[in-house]
C-alpha cells in the first residue's frame, strides 16, 4: 500500500464492483463481451435529511476509464477527467437515462484539475513528462475545444502527491494551484511565504520507517496564485502533505482538506487528514518521516478542524446550490477511502474558524473524487472513481420543505447602529448571540488580513508598519500572531533586530526572536554555505535576550512556544558556548520534568542535545511513567541519541523498553521506526557498555521475560444504573487528572481514539466529544458500545461462499482482495477476502469497540476517567478543583 491519494485506509470506497453480490456468474459466451456492472446504486446510501442522490452516468470504465476531477462550464455543462486518459463534456439530463457524454479532442487528460476561467478551460495535469498547467481553447470559437497552450511544465511533478488543483481566485485577476509534497516548488517570482524556510530539528530526524520521501527536504505541499498567462507565481502557502483541492470562502478566506500519513498511526508525529484555514504566508509543517511539525509549534498553524484517517479529494462550498441556507454555507468534503461526503458547518472564532462535521452522503463502495455545484441548476455534482475503479456521476438535489432562498448578508452597519435590546428584538437572542460572536470575530480577522498586506517586502523608510505588526505579536490570536512574525520575516532586520532583542513583553519577545533567527541563519539541512551557522556574536545577544523572560508565569503555549525558539537557535546558529550552556541549564533543570506532557517532550530534546548529564535519569523516569506508546515514543525517540550521563541500570531500562515496545501496535512504519531508533541508541554505546547489554539488546521480544504488570482485579459489570447516583454528585470538582489519563490508557481508550493530539485513529477523535454528549450519554457509550454505532466507524459483517464470516472494516484493496481490519486495538490486522467469493456484506449489529473495559475500575477512577474526557484534556478545568 502506497502513501498516496488513493491509497489510504480504504474504508468504503473502491471495494466491490456491487454492494452485495451473489456468487460468481458463470462465464460469458466466448466471443460477448461481459456487462460491466453500473457504479453504486444511490439506494445504498446513507444521505442527508431531505435530499436525493442520482446516479447520472455510469462510467464504461474500458472506453472513458476513471474520473477524478471535473468544473462546470459557462452552460451548465460539466468538463470531467479520467485520471488517465482525456476529457469528456457532460450534459445532465433531467433524467439519469438523458445524460449525454461527449470526448473533448483537445489532446490532454489525466487532469486532477479543472477550472473555467478567462474564457477558456485549465486543467492541471499529472503524468509522467507533461505534469503542468495547460489552457484549453476552442480555436474556431465554436464551442469546441481543440487547442492546448502549455503554460507551465513541473519539475517531478508525477505521482498521486503531485500537481492537483486550479480554481479561480475571488479577486478576478488570477488562478490559484495546489500542489502536494511530491511537486517541487515551482520558480516563483514573489512569496507571502518567507522564504527562510527549514527542517529545524534539534536532533537528528528519523526517516520514515518504510523509507517513503527520505531525503526530500520542506516544505512540503504548496499553493500559488498565478496570472491568467502562466507566466507570473506568486508563493501563497506551504506545508502540506498533498492536498487534493482547495475552495474560497465567501469572504476571500482559502480552505483545504489536506491528507495524513496512514503508516504513523499510533504514533506521536502521526497528523489526522485535516481542515485547514489557508491564510498569506502560512505554513503547515510537513516535513518526511518523524520530523512533522506538532500542531502547537509557533512556526506552523493548526487545523480548523481535525478529521480522522481518510483520504481527502474534492472539496467546495455550496454557494449557488438550492439547498437551505445551513449547506449553502457549508464546505463540502470528500473522502475518496472511507466514502464520505462530508459537510463542514464553520463559525468563525478568533480570526479564523471551527467546524462542525456532518455526514452528508456516505456509500460502499463510494471512491469520492470530486465535488462542484452548478450554479445553473442548483445541484450538487460528485463523482466517484480513480485508480481505475469503477466511475459514475451523482447529482444531489433537495426535496425537502425547507427554504432554499439565497442567505442574504447581514447588514452590518444596521446591526450595529441598534441598542441590545433591539437587535434581541428583531433577531431573537440564539441569532443575536451568534452575530455578536460573528462581529467581534470578523474585526480579529480584519485585524489579520491588515497584517497580511505586509507580506511582502517594503521600502526601509516605511516604518509605520511596525506598530500593526508588533501588535499582532502580541495578540491572543494564533493566526494574528503568525501572520505577524511572517510579516516581519518579509522585513529587512536592520530595522526591526534592535526592538525584537530589547522587547520586555514575553510573547512578543518570543516571537520576534523566532523570527530574527530565522531571518539571520539558514536552516544547516538547506544550504551549501561553508558557513553553515549563524554569527556567535548574534546567537549570544539572543540568549541574554530570552534569558531575561521568566519561565514560570507563561502560558502552557508561551511555553511551549519559548522552547521551539531554543530548538530553532540552536540548529541554525549551532551549540553555544560553554558559559552560555551553563547558564541556560541553570534556568531550566529546576523546572524539568515539568509535569506537563508536551513541555517535557519539548524540553528533553534540548537537555538530549546539550548532553546534559541528568538527562538519562530524568528522561527513562519520563519513559517508564509515561502512559501512552505515543509518550514513549517521544522520550525514546530523543534518549535514542544522548551519550552522558548514563548508568548501567540506566542504559539496562531503556534497552529493555525496547521489548515491551515491540508489543505495540501502529501504522505500516511502526516496527521500523522503533527499529530505526534502537539501532541509533546501539549507535552511542561503548564498546564495554555493548558487551554488558547484548543480551537485552538481542532478546527476543516473543519469549523475553519482562516483569508482568500486576492485572487489574475484576471490581464490578457495571450498568448505567450502577453509576447514575455518581455521575450527578462525583462530576463537580476534586477529580484527579494525571489519574484519569492513566486510566485512559490503561483501558485501551488511547489504542483506538485520539485525545488531545496523541492516540490511535481506528475510533472517533473523543477530544470534542464533550460539547456533542452528556456524561451520561458518554458514560453509556462505553457501558454498552453497541447500543448506538457511528456509521463513520461502523464495521461489517462479510460472508463469503466458502463459509467464511469475516468482521471488521475495510480499509484497503489489493487487487481482487478486500483488506478488512478486524481488531481496532491492532491498526495492523487484517483478513483478506476475495470479492469473488463474497456472498453477502450487511452492517454489523455489534461495535468493534470491546465491552466490559470499566470492570476493573473502581467508582472513583470511572469518575476519574470520565472527568478527563470531559475536560478536553484541560488540567485547569474546574473538575480537577480541589
Amino acid at each position: 500500500m502506497q502513501p498516496n491519494r488513493f491509497s489510504l485506509p480504504l474504508a468504503l470506497a473502491a471495494v466491490l464492483v456491487a454492494l452485495a453480490p451473489s456468487a460468481a456468474p458463470a462465464q460469458p459466451p466466448a466471443k460477448k463481451k461481459a456487462i460491466e456492472p453500473p457504479a453504486t446504486d444511490p439506494a445504498t446510501m446513507k444521505v442527508a435529511k431531505g435530499f436525493r442522490v442520482e446516479l447520472l452516468f455510469s462510467v464504461p470504465k474500458d472506453e472513458m476509464g476513471s474520473w477524478v476531477c471535473m468544473c462546470v462550464d459557462p452552460k451548465g455543462r460539466l468538463i470531467v477527467s479520467d485520471q488517465y486518459g482525456a476529457l469528456y463534456r457532460v450534459q445532465p439530463g433531467q433524467t439519469p437515462g438523458e445524460t449525454r457524454v461527449k470526448k473533448i479532442i483537445a489532446q490532454v487528460g489525466s487532469a486532477q484539475g479543472l477550472v473555467w476561467a478567462f474564457d477558456a478551460l485549465y486543467a492541471v495535469v499529472n503524468a509522467p513528462g507533461k505534469s503542468g498547467l495547460y489552457r484549453v481553447t476552442s480555436s474556431k470559437n465554436n464551442d469546441e475545444l481543440d487547442t492546448v497552450e502549455t503554460l507551465r511544465l513541473f519539475q517531478d511533478g508525477g505521482g498521486e502527491h503531485g500537481p492537483h488543483a486550479v480554481l479561480r481566485h475571488p479577486d478576478g485577476k488570477r488562478l490559484t494551484v495546489v500542489c502536494g509534497n511530491q511537486t517541487k516548488l515551482v520558480k516563483y517570482d514573489t512569496t507571502r511565504v518567507p522564504p527562510v524556510w527549514g527542517e529545524d530539528h534539534l536532533l537528528p530526524r528519523l526517516p520514515d520507517g518504510n523509507g517513503f520521501m527520505k531525503g526530500v527536504l520542506g516544505p512540503g505541499g504548496a499553493i500559488y496564485n498565478v496570472s491568467p498567462d502562466g507566466r507570473t507565481w506568486e508563493l501563497f502557502s506551504v506545508g502540506f502533505r498533498n492536498e487534493y483541492d482547495a475552495t474560497y470562502h465567501k469572504n476571500g478566506d482559502l480552505f483545504t482538506y489536506d491528507a495524513d500519513m496512514e503508516w504513523d498511526f499510533n504514533t506521536p508525529w502521526y497528523r489526522p487528514t485535516r481542515v485547514c484555514l489557508v491564510p498569506s504566508g502560512s505554513e503547515f509543517g510537513w516535513r518526511n518521516g518523524a520530523g512533522k511539525y506538532p500542531a502547537y509549534y509557533p512556526d506552523t498553524l493548526p487545523p480548523v478542524h481535525n478529521v480522522g484517517p481518510g483520504s481527502p479529494t474534492g472539496v467546495c462550498f455550496g454557494y449557488g446550490a438550492k439547498f437551505p441556507q445551513k449547506y449553502q454555507d457549508a464546505f463540502f468534503m470528500c473522502d475518496w477511502s472511507y466514502g464520505k461526503l462530508y459537510a463542514a458547518h464553520l463559525r468563525p472564532s478568533g480570526s479564523a474558524y471551527t467546524a462542525e462535521l456532518e455526514e452528508f452522503v456516505t456509500g460502499t463502495p463510494l471512491p469520492l473524487t470530486d465535488v462542484v455545484i452548478n450554479p445553473v441548476d442548483g445541484a450538487l455534482y460528485f463523482t466517484i472513481g480513480g485508480r481505475k475503479t469503477k466511475s459514475g456521476l451523482y447529482r444531489v438535489t433537495y426535496t425537502g420543505t425547507d427554504s432554499t432562498e439565497p442567505a442574504g448578508p447581514i447588514n452590518w452597519a444596521e446591526f450595529d447602529n441598534l441598542t441590545l435590546k433591539q437587535q434581541l428584538t428583531l433577531y431573537g437572542e440564539k441569532l443575536t448571540l451568534r452575530l455578536l460572536k460573528e462581529r467581534k470575530a470578523e474585526a480579529n480577522r480584519q485585524q489579520r488580513l491588515h497584517i497580511e498586506k505586509y507580506h511582502r517586502r517594503l521600502p526601509e523608510e516605511v516604518t509605520e508598519i511596525m506598530p500593526s505588526i508588533w501588535d499582532g505579536l502580541g495578540s491572543a490570536d494564533r493566526y494574528i500572531q503568525f501572520a505577524a512574525r511572517a510579516a516581519l520575516e518579509q522585513q529587512d532586520p536592520k530595522v526591526w533586530a534592535k526592538k525584537a532583542l530589547a522587547e520586555k513583553e514575553p510573547q512578543k519577545a518570543i516571537l520576534s526572536l523566532l523570527a530574527l533567527i530565522r531571518v539571520s541563519a539558514p536552516c544547516p539541512e538547506h544550504t551549501t554555505d561553508k558557513k553553515v551557522h549563524g554569527a556567535p556574536a548574534l546567537r549570544g545577544q539572543i540568549l541574554t535576550a530570552l534569558s531575561k523572560i521568566d519561565f514560570a508565569p507563561l502560558t502552557e503555549q508561551q511555553k511551549l512556544d519559548l522552547i521551539r525558539v531554543y530548538h530553532v537557535l540552536f540548529n541554525r546558529f549551532g551549540p553555544p558556548t560553554s558559559a552560555e550552556r551553563t547558564a541556560w541549564l541553570k534556568t531550566f533543570s529546576p523546572v524539568f520534568p515539568s509535569g506537563l506532557r508536551y513541555i517535557d517532550g519539548e524540553l528533553l530534546q534540548v537537555f538530549v542535545y546539550l548532553q546534559d548529564d541528568t538527562a538519562a535519569s530524568k528522561g527513562v523516569k519520563l519513559l517508564k511513567d509515561a502512559p501512552t506508546q505515543e509518550e514513549q515514543l517521544e522520550y525514546a525517540r530523543a534518549l535514542r541519541v544522548l551519550r552522558s550521563g548514563w548508568t548501567p541500570d540506566l542504559r539496562k531500562e531503556y534497552f529493555t523498553w525496547f521489548l515491551k515496545a515491540a508489543n505495540y501496535k501502529g501504522g505500516s512504519s511502526f516496527g521500523n521506526f522503533l527499529k530505526l531508533i534502537k539501532t541509533d541508541a546501539i549507535a552511542t554505546l561503548t564498546p564495554a557498555e555493548a558487551a554488558a547489554l547484548k543480551a537485552v539488546i538481542s532478546a527476543d521480544p516473543a519469549t523475553a521475560k519482562l516483569p508482568a504488570e500486576p492485572p487489574r482485579p475484576f471490581v464490578k459489570a457495571y450498568k448505567l444504573a450502577d453509576l447514575t447516583e455518581a455521575l450527578d454528585t462525583g462530576l463537580k470538582s476534586g477529580r484527579d487528572f494525571d489519574r484519569g489519563r492513566k486510566l485512559f490508557a490503561a483501558g485501551k481508550c488511547f489504542a483506538c481514539h485520539r485525545f488531545d493530539n496523541e492516540g490511535g485513529s481506528n475510533g472517533p477523535d473523543l477530544t470534542g466529544v464533550a460539547g456533542r454528549f452528556s456524561p451520561r450519554d458518554l458514560l453509556e457509550s462505553i457501558i454498552d458500545p453497541s447500543k448506538e454505532i457511528s456509521d463513520q466507524y461502523a464495521a461489517v459483517e462479510i460472508r463469503t461462499t466458502d463459509e467464511r464470516v469475516v468482521v471488521g472494516r475495510i480499509v484497503n484493496l489489493n487487487n481482487d482482495d478486500v483488506m478488512v481490519n478486524t481488531d481496532m486495538l491492532d491498526p495492523g490486522s487484517t483478513a483478506r477476502v476475495n470479492r469473488k467469493l463474497i456472498e453477502s456484506m450487511r452492517p454489523s449489529k455489534v461495535s468493534m469497540m470491546p465491552t466490559g473495559l470499566l470492570d476493573t475500575f473502581k467508582e472513583d477512577e470511572v469518575l476519574d476517567l470520565l472527568a478527563y474526557i470531559i475536560s478536553r484534556g484541560d488540567r485547569k478545568s474546574a473538575l480537577f478543583r480541589k
